[in-house]
């Protein structure tokens, strides 16, 4: 019974002691309710910190650079959490004793609990992210692949003129003009290169003209590098856009290539001139008139000299520098040239390889063809160029010459710098009848390959960006073009088209790009009776609404018709005609009103429709009996199209192509693709209807592209046909969009069979499992060949998979034929697999379970890339032999692996081999990310790993050394190993068992970051710190016990370093960046303070610290001198109670860079350097000049010796308890000859000399500075404070004014005003009778003192106060918000008039902005503002008066809820006269709302 009345008698005692109890009975009495409070908060922190941690890793995989605030609020979560967790297990260990609480652990425990509650709740609502990275800016591709610059005299003498233009004054615009090939665009990307390199500029971008430029594209390549998103569509709104972000960067280098005409930069968005004088412009022409007409800075590029024309032919033709007879032919070729890059690049490729007859041949053709000198257009680069396309037919039969050739030339028929898609080059081609002797698509497609890799190799055509396109040099398709102006194939190309324009019938091909819709003459009937290739496209506008409509009349006399490719065109209703010969008709984001009749088009074996708007998919498919080839994505019915996705350009590739979002899918009438007998390739990219079993019928099918729902794979024995290509995904809620480019199975939610698929399985590539239920591994079960044409492999939540591999357990005859399979040495299993993904996978115990005897086929020899995420039956990750196979592996991820030990370990005593102890495996392994894996406690045993460049570890608290080497690996012919040499990136966090890292050099460590490895007492043994020669960051956060960052000698083993290579007398001499925080341990850093490169140190909670560098311990003898720390730009140094000098032996002039100098609650600390030359100290004083100092914040320092700054762009100052314990500083301060600033416990702050004025200061905080009398002395000099926004004074119990008349009325700029505990001051401002007459040069003629922008004024405790603003008769805070004034019991006025003028009139002070106005315990305050004046608050949403006894005024609200002030009496009369009047307020104490009247 007595358990259940103690309970009771427990919460009525809590209840009566609520009203009463002090906090600590609270911890008895609540603590069920703290306890539930803890765990509450707790599990929402674990949570938030979840989704904080995926948005990182999210952003991480986007290359986005993570915010600092986000780091330091992962951090301070995860210390949480685990100082939290053992409380939470106390929580749960301890129970009361039957009835009997026990109460001293209950206090205790619930004492505790409270505490962390209200630092968890901080913790949460800081949480909330808009975003936890940046991404990182663009550098421009084209800048990083510049490689082929050559370094000729005339390119040398050309790039010194434009760094010379870049660099001088006035010049804004460079023109570089030359002849067409002669290597403009090379040279501009070197420049660009350049100026990147070396940070000329803060941005570089580069973007081609061409003869019609696309402006939309060119504004969204220069948004995207300057990170901007625009928000309006107009070209002229995105232009003024884009024109004021660029304005908000001091110096850009804008390059803008192959311009042809005089053109306006603005109209792109681009400032220059007196718009933007840092952006600098240089241009590439092939017309000097074009320079001439922008006014530019005009420099020509010549042609190569003799000599260094026959260099680059020698090196592009691959011949040997001799006098043999082949040389002696090819300088004759060379010659002929005539000195133009892009010609001797193209003819020395061309004629690779070849034998001296070949050269011979070449030679002569070049002399019999002097006719093409007289081209005016490409000048001398047009002979080689046709000499190289002659000789596409050197060494192959005639046809398939022409059929290259002709592939050729269907290039030059797509837009200028377009990225041109291979697929649909090849079907055009196969339109029109290339390489006729292959039947099937698929050879077809390859033989175009081998075309295509062909004319890369002779220079024609050239790689692109983008996987599956190729491109064409500007010059080279002009070539193209004056082939095709005459003779048997002649074409014609334009774009931008504004009216039809005049043809005649011998064109064979013909391509109009971006027709603009207000053609009005667009004829109704052409004749073209030879014309076998048509492209048609229209204007590409914003508004996908707007097509080019054309009448299908058009093409009624275009009977030789083969290929036939539309964009955006719509088709009037008269119907579509006869086409008999037309083979390929491919229509991108059209409209067509009504299906086509394809009645007429029996040739036709190519239909492509690809976001195209039809009535629907209908028998009519079936009259196209040689129909080969189909493809159709984002076919839509009735539903307008949206807006065309920007792209980086105008290339046409179907992967890119969009279908819309209302799109329902595809409905084919019931078994009409199986009627489609002659269907090579299937691609039907959106959802669909298909019934699977009809693909039985299609015995020619090799390539596929499905998306399926589970439900339409058949549940009878069915099997997908064998296919050379594919794309099948399945899955109602995994979209895809891609093609048939690789053979791709994609299935998700599926826990059927995979039989469906057993064709697919021998020579799939990409294979993606999710949610897949019933298979225990991939080998045998999916199959037993081993697949092995697969490169990537993703598995997740897969929740029956055990193994990967299973070979170990064949039973019955099947292992005997499998065995004999090896015997027969099959090739290994997943050998072609370069990545795997492996996620949710509870079951997974190894990735191969092997037999010794299997050990053959146990290979990844191609694995490049390896994930492994929430595998929670894991212990050991690959097998010795598996992990020696991995040649190839560049990247391994592991995390939530909750039992995972070892990466590399032995699982069976039976996989240990001969001398497998040591290994050296993963020579190309480069990153390492592990996190989360409790049990983990080696990455490996006795194993070498040299190429790893970045490793992440993070959560791993068994983990007890990065890397655990028993013994030297000792390689043939290399000798002795270390491990880890070639780290660039080392970051580790929350390895609280780790002791020590590694004792190896390192050559290349760049960037350290260590956090929570509470066991580490230093991070680099001697020998390592001193190969750390590329160390650049090192951040350090919650490191309970490390003491210093390098290991003593004494407390190491003895290590010959004798050979060891870069080994620097110094330690971390490229030390860049220093962050080190909560370290309670620290004593210093290390012993060296030669640290030449050192931009940043930042130190914070380090209650240990005693000096940053140990003097006594140096052994590089640094300690007999002066330091000058020449890079230095921030100093911040926190809560370090023990530290007493920052810096040992500096010089005073030893910070000529120093930006910001922040020291904080140094209990200890005398001062930021000692210094023994005399000439840095001046009486008792130290002088220290630091040109650049913006930021010098000094708080809480009572030790702090005074010294005296020379800053003359100080932008804020904070000084705080600064010398307050020790004596005032002398007050005898030398006068200098220009201003400087005395920091310390000093009676003037400001010492002003020569006229200077600190007007760069924006903000100014002074706080518990008990000696300072005045801020500076001499009014006679002009002291200007123009860009001051903050004012902050707080205890200077001395100071009896701040701004003299002439000072306050230079006070535009500023914005918030705080004055508390100031309780000598009298007067914020000067009156000016007060100012000395003395001053020489005093000025008594001032300006009306105004604050235009001050919004906030807060002014407590000063009790010597008697006004605060004296004005004149115009209105002098037309903007402010607050006005807080407190406890200042002098004051008798707030706003009194600057001279005593009697008021006759009523004046009216009106504060528009005021919005809250607190008057609290003001004894002597009588008046508001002058007597006469009649105050009005519009705004007013917050009044309170209270304790202000002597207030003569009182409020009123009027009619418009307007807030008034006026004398009491006056007041009154106006009460009783006027009829506006709603509500007075005469009480003596106020506190007025606008919510809550």
């Amino acid at each position: 019974m007595a358990e259940y009345v103690a309970p009771a008698a427990v919460e009525i005692v809590a209840d009566q002691a609520k009203e009463y109890a002090s906090p600590y009975l609270r911890y008895f009495f609540r603590y069920g309710e703290i306890v539930e409070d803890f765990k509450n908060q707790r599990m929402a922190l674990k949570l938030r910190k979840q989704r904080v941690d995926t948005h990182v890793d999210e952003a991480k995989r986007q290359t986005e650079i993570i915010y600092d605030d986000v780091k330091d609020w992962l951090r301070n979560a995860e210390q949480e959490l685990e100082e939290t967790q053992n409380l939470k297990d106390e929580i749960d260990r301890v129970k009361c004793f039957k009835w009997c609480p026990k109460w001293g652990w209950r206090y205790s425990l619930s004492k505790k609990l409270a505490e962390k509650i209200p630092i968890i709740s901080k913790l949460l609502e800081t949480s909330d992210f808009a975003r936890v990275g940046y991404r990182r800016p663009l550098q421009g591709i084209e800048f990083i692949t510049s490689t082929d610059f050559m370094d000729s005299e005339s390119s040398k003498s050309a790039f010194n003129q434009i760094m010379e233009a870049i660099n001088a004054k006035g010049v804004n615009m460079i023109g570089l003009h030359g002849m067409p090939g002669v290597g403009k665009t090379t040279l501009a990307k070197e420049v660009g290169k350049h100026a990147r390199e070396q940070k000329l500029f803060d941005k570089v971008v580069m973007f081609t003209m061409s003869q019609n430029p696309n402006i939309r594209t060119i504004q969204d390549k220069v948004a995207e590098m300057f990170g901007l998103n625009f928000h309006t569509n107009t070209e002229e709104g995105r232009a003024e856009e884009l024109f004021r972000s660029m304005q908000r960067v001091n110096k850009i280098l804008v390059i803008v290539d192959d311009l042809w005409e005089e053109f306006k930069m603005e109209s792109i968005g681009i400032p220059f001139g007196d718009e933007h004088e840092g952006c600098k412009i240089l241009l590439t022409t092939r017309r000097q008139q074009v320079c001439t007409k922008m006014n530019c800075k005009e420099i020509q590029l010549g042609i190569l000299s003799k000599d260094e024309a026959w260099v680059l032919f020698r090196d592009k033709a691959g011949l040997e520098d001799d006098c043999s007879t082949l040389n002696d032919v090819a300088k004759e070729v060379a010659v002929q040239c005539k000195g133009l890059p892009l010609a001797i690049v193209v003819v020395a490729k061309g004629l690779k390889g070849e034998s001296l007859n070949g050269w011979r041949d070449a030679n002569q053709r070049f002399k019999d063809s002097t006719h093409l000198y007289d081209e005016e257009v490409l000048g001398g680069v047009l002979e080689p160029l046709k000499l190289s396309y002659d000789y596409l037919k050197k060494g192959i039969n005639q046809m398939a010459g022409n059929h290259i050739q002709m592939c050729f030339l269907l290039c030059s028929l797509f837009p200028e710098d377009e990225e041109i898609d291979i697929e649909v080059l090849i079907t055009c081609g196969i339109g029109v009848g290339l390489f006729p002797n292959v039947y099937s698509i698929e050879e077809k497609r390859k033989k175009f390959v081998e075309a295509l890799k062909k004319l890369q190799k002779s220079g024609l055509l050239l790689e692109s960006g983008y996987a599956g396109t190729i491109r064409m040099h500007d010059v080279i398709r002009d070539f193209a073009h004056w082939l095709t102006s005459t003779g048997e194939n002649r074409f014609m190309v334009k774009d931008t088209l504004k009216e039809w324009p005049h043809m005649d019938e011998s064109y064979t091909a013909i391509a109009l790009w971006n027709c603009s819709s207000i053609i009005k003459i667009f004829p109704d009937k052409v004749e073209f009776s030879k014309l076998k290739t048509l492209f048609l496209e229209g204007e590409g506008k914003w508004n996908r609404d707007d097509f080019l409509v054309v009448f299908g009349t058009v093409f009624e006399e275009m009977k030789a018709l083969q290929v036939l490719l539309l964009k955006r065109v719509s088709f009037s209703l008269k119907g579509f005609p006869s086409l008999p010969n037309l083979k390929t008709l491919w229509c991108f984001s059209c409209m067509l009103k009504n299906l086509p009749s394809l009645t007429n088009m029996r040739s036709l074996e190519i239909l492509a429709l690809i976001g195209t708007k039809i009535d629907g998919i209908n028998e009519e498919l079936l009259k196209l009996s040689t129909l080969k080839y189909l493809r159709l994505s984002g076919v839509v019915q009735n539903v307008p199209l949206p807006p065309q996705p920007n792209l980086v350009s105008r290339h046409i590739i179907s992967e890119y192509f969009y279908y819309s979002r209302t799109d329902e899918g595809i409905n084919f009438p019931p078994g009409l693709v199986s009627r489609l007998t002659s269907l090579q390739e299937l691609h039907v990219i959106p959802k669909n209807n298909l019934n699977l079993l009809e693909l039985k019928s299609l015995s020619r099918l090799t390539a596929l592209s499905l998306t399926l729902s589970t439900y339409q794979i058949p549940r009878e024995d069915f099997v997908l046909p064998k296919l050379q290509r594919y794309a099948i995904v399945v899955g109602e809620k995994y979209s895809s969009n891609r093609e048939a480019f690789i053979r791709r199975l994609d299935i998700q939610d599926f826990s059927s069979s995979l039989s469906a698929f057993n064709n697919l399985f021998c020579n799939v590539e990409e294979l993606n499992l999710r949610n897949v239920g019933g298979q225990k591994n991939i080998v045998p079960s999916i199959d037993e060949m081993g697949l092995n044409e697969l490169t990537s492999l993703q598995l997740e939540s897969c929740d029956d998979m055990e193994f990967l591999i299973d070979t170990k357990n064949d039973q019955g005859s099947s292992t005997v034929a499998f065995s004999n399979l090896v015997e027969l040495n099959i090739k290994p299993l997943l050998s072609n697999l370069t990545e795997l993904r492996l996620h949710s996978l509870p079951k997974l115990k190894r990735i191969w379970e092997v037999k010794p005897s299997h050990r053959a086929i146990a290979s990844l020899q191609s694995l490049k890339v390896v994930s492994i995420e929430y595998c929670d039956n894991l212990k050991t990750i690959f097998s010795p032999c598996l992990a020696l196979s991995m040649l190839h592996l560049e990247e391994l991820y592991i995390r939530y692996c909750d039992r995972l030990e070892q990466v590399i370990g032995f699982g069976q005593e039976d996989e240990i081999i001969e001398n497998d102890c040591l290994l050296y495996c993963w020579p190309k392994l480069e990153v390492l990310r592990i996190k989360d894996c409790e049990s983990l406690k080696y990455i490996s045993s006795n194993t070498l790993i040299q190429s790893l460049e970045s490793v992440y570890i993070y959560n791993c608290h068994q983990l007890i050394q990065i890397y655990n080497m028993e013994q030297s690996i000792v390689l043939p012919e290399l000798g002795s190993q270390e491990s880890l040499t070639n780290l660039t990136v080392l970051e580790l966090r929350s390895l609280p068992e780790l002791k020590y890292m590694w004792n190896g050099p390192n050559h290349y460590l760049h960037r350290v970051e260590i956090t929570k490895c509470d066991k580490l007492t230093y991070l680099f043994s001697e020998i390592t710190a001193r190969t750390l020669v590329h160390l650049q960051f090192l951040e350090i956060w919650n490191c309970y016990s490390l003491e210093h960052l390098i290991g003593e000698a004494e407390n190491m083993d003895e290590i010959d370093i004798s050979n060891t290579k870069d080994q620097s007398p110094l330690f971390l001499p490229n030390l860049k960046g220093v962050r080190i925080a909560k370290c309670e341990n620290l004593k210093y850093l290390c012993s060296s303070q030669a640290l030449p490169y050192l931009e940043s140190i930042e130190i914070e909670d380090c209650p240990r610290l005693i000096q940053i560098f140990n003097m006594e311990k140096n052994k590089d003898g640094f300690g007999l001198q002066n330091h000058c720390w020449k890079k230095l730009k921030t100093l911040r140094i926190e809560d370090c109670q023990l530290l007493k000098y920052v810096f040992a032996n500096t010089l005073s002039q030893g910070f000529p860079l120093l930006e910001s100098l922040c020291l904080k609650n140094c209990p200890q600390l005398l001062q930021v350097f000692s210094s023994t030359e005399g000439r840095d100290v001046i009486g008792d004083h130290i002088l220290l000049n630091v040109p650049f100092l913006q930021d010098l914040v000094v708080i809480n320092c009572p030790q702090f010796s005074c010294f005296i700054v020379q800053a003359q762009l100080i932008k804020e100052l904070v000084l705080s308890n600064v010398g307050n314990s020790g004596q005032l500083c002398n007050t005898d301060v030398p006068v200098f000859n220009e201003g400087c600033i005395v920091v310390g416990n000093h009676e003037e702050l400001f010492q002003v000399q020569g006229g200077y004025s600190f007007s760069s200061i924006n903000i100014l905080r002074l706080r518990n500075l008990f000696e300072v009398r005045v801020l500076w002395n001499d009014f006679a000099q002009v002291v200007t404070l123009e860009n001051l926004t903050t004012l902050t004074l707080s205890n200077c119990k001395k100071l009896r004014y701040i701004f003299s008349p002439m000072m306050a009325s230079s006070l535009s700029h500023l914005e918030d005003l705080f004055i508390e505990r100031c309780e000598e001051i009298e007067r914020l401002i000067l009156a000016k009778d007060q100012v000395s007459s003395s001053s020489s040069n005093g000025d008594t003629s001032l300006q009306p003192m105004s604050f235009p922008n001050l919004t906030q004024i807060v002014v407590t405790n000063c009790k010597n106060l008697n006004s605060l603003f004296p004005f004149r008769f115009a209105p002098v805070l037309p903007k402010l918000e607050s006005l807080i004034v407190k406890r200042n019991y002098k004051l008798e006025q707030v706003f009194e008039l600057e001279e005593k003028v009697e008021v006759v009139a009523k004046e009216e002070m009106k504060f528009d902005k005021l919005k809250w106005l607190s008057l609290v315990e003001l004894p002597g305050l009588i008046h508001f503002s002058p007597k006469g004046y009649h105050s009005v608050f519009p705004a007013m949403i917050k009044l309170k008066v209270k304790d202000c006894p002597r207030l003569t005024i009182g409020f009123f609200i009027d009619s418009q809820e307007f807030v008034h002030c006026k004398t009491k009496m006056v007041e009154q009369d106006a009460v009783e006269e006027s009829t506006t009047v709603q509500n007075a307020i005469f009480n003596e104490n106020i506190d007025w709302s606008r919510w809550w009247r």
